[in-house]
């Protein structure tokens, strides 16, 4: 049986196997709910409600500033129009008083997350198959979306694809507007930093050495078409106009070193890894924190993303790349 509370467009209830869940509202990253709503879902009174929260901020469980907040809340009685002030809990409230109750449903509840604790211990891990069910069709759409940046003899296996859905997973919109040619760039980091030409071909050519030595390119890897290449994409990158720069963010610089190395082929051999190692190494260099989250293989599909794209939709890929450094 399951014991349900509705505040507005949420409802919080338990499920068969003591799980709270939520109903209504997924995209909330927490619920408020009343004493007397805590009370219909645990099955106890209202009064062991308070007694319980009680001594959960008493002991310093919890913080109650952080957990409880007061809400206005405006009812019509008769002909009369009543407002009340109550106190609202939020989720954490929620659970500590689900350890504390002694009922059927309390009893539930502790055992279903006991098992989950157990469970995210042991495996490092836990996985909430109703919430997958619920977003699969949106996954499989922002694997679609993916794949639409691509041309149409280019595919990525499936891995390289997961890894860029898992990038974008906050920045979806970002794809949307990509289709309607309305991303801009985001640029949130924006500090002093050098860099020169010769600095960059050297970091390239110790890579070059440390492939080669492992069999892993060829004497033609990161040779330069033509010499003071990487200095003109360093200076394009880090050109100023009017005693400011014109890409004013890391972010944008990144991207743009990226872009440019990768499509303007500056070396006989090897852009595209040239171009991946030169974003990372520059990130790096900015002491750049986003850099953690790009693993080998989204690097590997955001550089065939850049390398297969429309030249005439550079700006939108650009921006695509930011979206990610956010």
């Amino acid at each position: 049986m399951k014991k349900q509370a509705e505040t507005k467009k949420v409802v919080i209830y338990q499920a068969k196997n003591g799980a709270i869940e939520l109903r209504g509202d997924a995209s909330r990253e927490t619920i408020w709910a009343t004493q007397a709503q805590i009370a219909q879902l645990f099955d106890i009174t209202p009064q062991n409600v308070t007694l319980h929260l009680g001594n959960i901020f008493k002991d310093g469980e919890l913080d109650i500033k952080s957990t409880c907040k007061e809400s206005l809340q405006v009812q019509i009685e008769g002909k009369r129009k009543v407002e009340r002030t109550i106190k609202l809990y939020n989720l954490d409230a929620i659970i500590a008083v689900g350890y504390r109750v002694s009922s059927v449903m309390g009893t539930n509840f502790r055992i279903w997350a006991t098992k989950t604790l157990r469970e995210h211990i042991t495996k490092g891990y836990t996985v909430n198959r109703k919430q997958i069910a619920k977003n699969y069709d949106a996954f499989m759409k922002s694997v679609a979306d993916i794949q639409m940046l691509l041309p149409e003899y280019m595919a990525l296996d499936p891995k390289s694809i997961l890894e860029l859905v898992k990038e974008f997973s906050s920045t979806w919109m970002s794809l949307d507007a990509y289709d309607k040619e309305t991303l801009k760039p985001i640029g949130a980091t924006k500090k002093s930093i050098q860099l020169t030409g010769e600095e960059l071909t050297s970091a390239i050519a110790s890579l070059r050495s440390e492939l080669i030595k492992k069999s892993e390119a060829t004497e033609i890897f990161a040779q330069e078409r033509t010499r003071g290449s990487i200095e003109g994409i360093v200076g394009n990158v880090m050109q100023s106009l009017g005693g400011k720069p014109v890409y004013s963010s890391i972010e944008e610089k990144a991207a743009h070193l990226l872009y440019f190395i990768v499509k303007n082929h500056p070396f006989t051999d090897g852009n595209k890894r040239s171009g991946a190692f030169s974003f990372i190494w520059f990130l790096r260099k900015a002491k750049m924190r986003a850099v953690r989250n790009i693993n080998p293989s989204a690097l590997t599909a955001l550089t065939l993303l850049v390398a297969e794209s429309d030249p005439k939709k550079k700006e939108q890929m650009v921006s695509l790349i930011t979206q990610i450094l956010k």
